[in-house]
């Protein structure tokens, strides 16, 4: 089955200590379906301005990523321009031009209005709410935010989860959403305001993933190099998302395995800049690093008689 996905199309500029790139194809939306593509069909919707070289989204739309939703604005293309210094955990951003991203108002086509899978990418929770009003009768509604929603448009995200099946985010913003510490706390607390499934992801650190029966946790890939982090929670919501639609399962062993599928591409995305890495693997490199993954975390438990 298709996943649908709404959020932003930019254009990056990114600095590491390892190299930059400028003016690269970037976005929440973007990194999700170069992400999800590997796994099922993606109908993106976002905009661009007049600006955007769409030309080089043609790889998506050769790998299934339908871009009849994406709007073409006149005036500028969001962007972002950001540096990392060697904590890649945290970008220090150094400009944002938000452009016609600034007056986005998702129009859903009528042909992706059916989608069974559909992601809501850190948008305005106003947004997201508009967005869920345009769909039918979706099977998984899954959403991202960050902190700047989190602070300007707190009742809106709480009106929010109300209507979400699961929601990601990572471990600074569940404690900012929630006041809660303790991660354990934060996440049952968010499970009290409507989600069935909450995943929290601590970059370098894994991610860990929360129901109301069970707690599961899987490692971060260890790589010997890291050259762009930049896109990393948007790609594991499209390894996430993707295995659920292509699987059409969404029993808790196919949620523990969408984890790792998720963790996978978030690990592939920050071998290179932008999305180049997630243009370049196979499905043969996909199941190679989810079987890593099972090696990681596998062994035999010996307990006392």
């Amino acid at each position: 089955m298709s996943v649908l996905v709404v959020g932003s199309v930019a254009l990056d500029s990114v600095e590491t200590p390892f190299g930059k790139a400028d003016e690269v194809i970037g976005g929440s939306a973007t990194y999700f379906s170069a992400s999800a593509s590997h796994q099922t069909p993606v109908q993106l919707v976002g905009i661009v301005g007049a600006d955007y070289p769409v030309a080089k989204l043609q790889p998506l739309a050769e790998r299934g990523v339908d871009l009849a939703g994406l709007e073409k604005a006149d005036g500028e293309s969001f962007r972002w321009r950001g540096r990392y210094r060697h904590d890649l955990n945290s970008a220090e951003t150094l400009e944002t031009r938000l452009g016609v991203f600034s007056h986005f108002r998702p129009k859903i086509p009528a042909q992706f209005r059916a989608a069974k899978y559909v992601f809501l990418g850190n948008i305005d929770p106003r947004l997201q709410l508009d967005v869920l009003q345009q769909v039918e009768k979706p099977k998984l509604v899954a959403c991202d935010t960050m902190n700047f929603w989190i602070e300007s448009r707190r009742e809106d995200l709480l009106t929010l989860l109300k209507q979400v099946d699961l929601i990601t985010l990572n471990d600074g913003e569940a404690r900012q959403l929630t006041e809660k510490a303790n991660l354990v706390q934060a996440a049952r607390w968010i499970l009290d305001r409507g989600p069935h499934t909450v995943v929290i992801k601590k970059g370098e650190h894994g991610a860990f993933m929360f129901t109301r029966s069970n707690v599961f946790f899987a490692p971060a890939y260890p790589l010997e190099s890291v050259f762009d982090p930049t896109g990393a929670g948007d790609s594991f919501a499209g390894g996430f998302m993707g295995y659920l639609a292509r699987t059409d399962d969404l029993s808790e062993a196919s949620l523990r395995r969408a984890v790792v599928h998720g963790s996978a591409m978030g690990s592939f995305v920050v071998e290179g800049f932008s999305i180049t890495r997630l243009l370049e693997i196979t499905r043969a490199d996909i199941d190679a690093r989810v079987a890593d993954f099972h090696k990681l975390v596998s062994f035999d438990a010996q307990l006392s008689a």
